[in-house]
């Protein structure tokens, strides 16, 4: 996706001599045209800023993977939760052996165990009642995780945004150009017909008349090059978004505004925006910040290692199909068959206490390796406020720098439209020459694409400054 918007950035800094016009333009033939004509193309979609970020967070295999971590994450929150609960086992086992002989008196007695077909079932409940922290410990972590896969999704959600933005900003301008640059044509067209009545007529030379088609020349040229890169933006547009290339992307939205008095109100996601250096909201400091709650959650569950673990363990197990058979001569020269069925179950329940004594200071160490990452973390966290605060600061100045500049290339432009209309009135009247004429319409040129790229970069600059104080939403 960045490698589409920096080609969509450098092909617009290239064209440094295209403008934009000061009112619109009623139809454009070929593949500039206007915004109604192209409304109306089978596969053109009128797309505004929102329409183009939902589609993107839609489509994109990033915001998808964050779901699914997300997700994960509370799974892995409800598995922590359940340690706390009472654990239910069953248990069943069939006995299959020999007949084994237990008592045998001469010929007066033989007693037999018989064990075929015999089984043993059992249920076992096991209640941790103190496991000196450790669930508390993965209860805690397993909180903190799920914050931080939530996190992790916001910070990935705002990148698609801040870069569908730029796309859209991009396409934007060179479209702006493109009708510029049009205009321009049909100012040159005009201006060589006027010409060419006045060589018929002996009031201008054929020299004006050259000068005037290699204008018009350098102009074609400039215009197909815009229409080139019209395309490549709308690749770039349709690339972040997820929909098809062959579909033409129409913007509806507008990121410049036409200025009479210095930055009058403004559209789009800087309306109403107020400069503030908070980043308390940004993803990539909450991201830290949680981490180092993990690390001083990982402390006191190691030092848990110290303390005594305790669980109760109620236990019910049934035993059924265990035989003794025999036969028990009498003195009357009689035998007595002996066979009895042993069945029946037994419940119990024990406590049982773990209590560690000695292991030869492996859990004091990893206590003190728990301190060290604790540590590096909140190192981590100071240099990352450090350098947070510069972003924002720079993003700050850039926006106002930006500001400026558009004000600036307001003026500039006004300047250039009167200049423009009182060259053309003193051209008419054989006041000046073609060479200034022609160096008016130059100047009008480059204000009108001064005003563009300055337009164009306060919204990329305020885009990056909400990005950067965590503020940038899908709204």
């Amino acid at each position: 996706m960045k490698k589409y918007s920096t080609l969509a950035i450098l092909f617009t800094l290239s064209l440094s001599a295209f403008s934009q016009v000061t009112t619109p333009l009623p139809h454009r033939e070929g593949s500039g045209e206007g915004l109604q004509g192209l409304q109306g193309l089978p596969g053109g979609a009128s797309l505004s800023l929102s329409d183009c970020r939902r589609l993107a967070l839609q489509n994109n295999e990033q915001v998808t993977t964050a779901n699914n971590a997300v997700a994960k994450a509370k799974l892995d929150r409800q598995i922590a939760f359940a340690q706390y609960l009472p654990k239910v086992d069953g248990s069943f086992t069939m006995i299959q052996l020999q007949n084994q002989d237990l008592l045998d008196i001469g010929d007066v007695l033989g007693l037999q165990l018989q064990t075929r077909g015999t089984y043993l079932a059992g249920i076992n409940v096991t209640l941790p009642l103190y496991a000196g922290g450790q669930l508390t410990a993965a209860n805690r972590l397993a909180a903190i995780g799920q914050k931080v896969s939530e996190e992790q999704r916001r910070k990935t959600e705002m990148q698609i945004i801040a870069d569908v933005d730029n796309a859209y900003y991009q396409l934007i301008a060179v479209r702006a150009k493109v009708q510029m640059l049009e205009a321009y044509a049909r100012q040159m067209e005009s201006l060589h017909d006027k010409v060419q009545l006045s060589v018929r007529a002996d009031m201008a030379t054929d020299n004006d008349l050259l000068r005037i088609t290699t204008k018009q020349n350098e102009v074609s040229y400039q215009l197909q090059k815009a229409r080139n890169g019209e395309q490549l933006c709308g690749l770039a547009m349709a690339n972040i978004i997820g929909t098809d290339f062959e579909q033409t992307i129409i913007p509806t939205d507008t990121a410049f505004i036409q200025v009479t008095t210095p930055l009058p109100h403004r559209e789009g996601p800087g309306e109403g925006l107020l400069l503030s250096e908070d980043f308390s909201t940004r993803p990539d400091l909450l991201l830290l910040q949680q981490q180092v709650k993990a690390s001083e959650v990982l402390v006191k569950k190691e030092r848990s290692n110290y303390l005594p673990t305790l669980a109760l363990i109620g236990s019910y197990s049934y035993h059924d199909n265990l035989k003794l058979k025999g036969e028990l001569n009498l003195p009357n020269g009689k035998s007595l068959d002996y066979n009895h069925t042993i069945r029946g179950g037994s419940p119990y329940a024990m406590l049982a206490l773990k209590l560690p004594i000695f292991h030869w200071g492996a859990e004091f160490k990893k206590v003190k390796k728990a301190k060290l990452s604790l540590s590096d973390s909140q190192l981590q966290l100071q240099q990352l406020e450090r350098s947070m605060r510069v972003e924002v600061r720079r993003a700050v100045q850039n926006v106002t720098d930006a500001q400026r500049m558009v004000e600036t290339a307001t003026i500039g432009r006004q300047q250039a439209d009167e200049n423009l209309r009182n060259m053309r009135l003193r051209y008419d009247n054989q006041m000046a020459t073609m060479t200034d004429l022609l160096d008016a319409q130059s100047q009008w040129q480059q204000a009108h694409s001064n005003l563009i790229e300055a337009q164009t970069q306060l919204r990329i600059y305020e885009t990056e400054y909400l990005r950067v104080t965590g503020r940038l939403t899908i709204q």
